[in-house]
């Protein structure tokens, strides 16, 4: 049954364009090819990104923080309760105002501090100022340095120059070490993401953060197995390139500097889409969807590729939305918080003064914006 199932997922006219098969792509001619074995790597170097990550955080972001004044909030526990707990870990969170009233029959606590008790137990819950900047911290440099090995695997490629020469003698394009090495480390890292989403940082796009990973997950296997190696690196640095502003900002953000928080969020709005809203759509996407016709013709791993860089360019234009409406904040307005942010309530919050808070608190200016992907 197992080998069925190979030759139907490995089957020549699924990955490959007509008249080609696996046996074309065989090493030879001095030609080494990428193969489906090879990211078995992705997981054992997703291990040693968990184990890097560890020491990074533990040993150069927390003395960071330390440098930077970056300490957690004082918090105050919420005081013993089965009668709450048990609603707050099994029915809701945010109780309704029917369901406090309930709950003060049953404890025969008052109202006001039923609620004062249900904002100490979700503070309980979010993780504390440190351990944000640690994350922010790790990301923002694994995205410089994928970024600028990137560069350097790309600078010196006329493919990287003239997008036509992608597909110059495709399939039958040797593999480079540098392709390897820049694969397996943008593999190992979203693995490791994917292992780590339980237990980081939870936003209020949790779910498209899910999607996004498997998607890059599926591209970079995909293009792997079917040699789309050239336009693969490409999409990787030009994805690494906002995002080290965006991990940048955060840490800025996080250690109260609020004017280069204000100038990371412009340059973080216009690196996100001159290169997610522009370079994206109309040359990569351009470059997978017209310039591959006029080599050979379409075939299933041509529209499934082209698929999943169309389910990216969604999520783009998702994050798009979240970006423009704190720039128009920022303009017009204030902008004192992240849509996405799910930040620490105040004893004295009402449920007004609640919900107005989970989108406007986090200091002045544009403090607060740097925590989309």
């Amino acid at each position: 049954m197992l080998e069925t199932v190979k030759e139907w997922l490995f089957w020549d006219r699924l990955w490959l364009p007509r008249d080609l098969s696996w046996s074309d792509l065989e090493d030879s001619e001095g030609r080494v090819y990428a193969k489906a074995s090879h990211l078995y790597a992705a997981l054992p170097c997703a291990l040693c990104m968990l184990l890097v990550r560890y020491l990074f955080e533990r040993y150069v972001a927390t003395p960071l923080a330390d440098v930077w004044g970056i300490k957690d909030k004082g918090r105050v526990t919420a005081e013993p309760n089965p009668v709450l707990e048990n609603y707050f870990c099994s029915k809701a969170r945010v109780p309704s105002q029917a369901d406090v009233r309930a709950l003060c029959k049953k404890a025969n606590w008052p109202e006001r501090r039923v609620q004062v008790w249900f904002r100490r137990r979700r503070n309980q819950d979010r993780p504390g100022l440190r351990r944000r900047f640690c994350e922010a911290s790790w990301r923002c440099a694994f995205y410089l340095l994928a970024f600028v090995y990137g560069v350097l695997v790309l600078y010196d490629k006329p493919w990287f120059y003239n997008l036509k020469e992608v597909w110059a003698g495709f399939p039958k394009q040797s593999m480079l070490p540098s392709q390897y090495w820049y694969y397996i480390l943008e593999m190992g890292f979203y693995v490791s993401l994917v292992l780590r989403l339980t237990f980081d940082v939870k936003r209020k796009d949790f779910k498209e953060q899910v999607i996004h990973h498997t998607a890059t997950l599926i591209l970079l296997s995909f293009s792997w197995i079917s040699n789309f190696i050239r336009i693969g690196t490409i999409v990787m640095a030009l994805h690494d390139s906002s995002d080290i502003v965006l991990e940048a900002g955060k840490l800025f953000n996080y250690a109260g500097w609020e004017k280069t928080t204000n100038g990371m969020f412009v340059v973080f709005t216009a690196v996100f889409m001159m290169t997610r809203l522009v370079i994206f759509p109309f040359w990569v996407i351009h470059c997978t969807w017209v310039y591959p016709l006029e080599y050979y013709d379409a075939f299933f791993g041509y529209y499934f590729f082209n698929a999943m860089l169309a389910v990216l360019q969604m999520l783009h234009l998702y994050w798009a939305v979240l970006i423009l409406r704190m720039v128009y904040k920022f303009i017009f307005s204030k902008l004192e918080g992240d849509d996405r942010s799910d930040e620490e309530e105040d004893d004295s919050d009402s449920s007004k003064e609640r919900n107005h808070k989970l989108s406007h608190t986090n200091g002045s200016g544009t403090r607060g914006w740097a925590s989309g992907h």
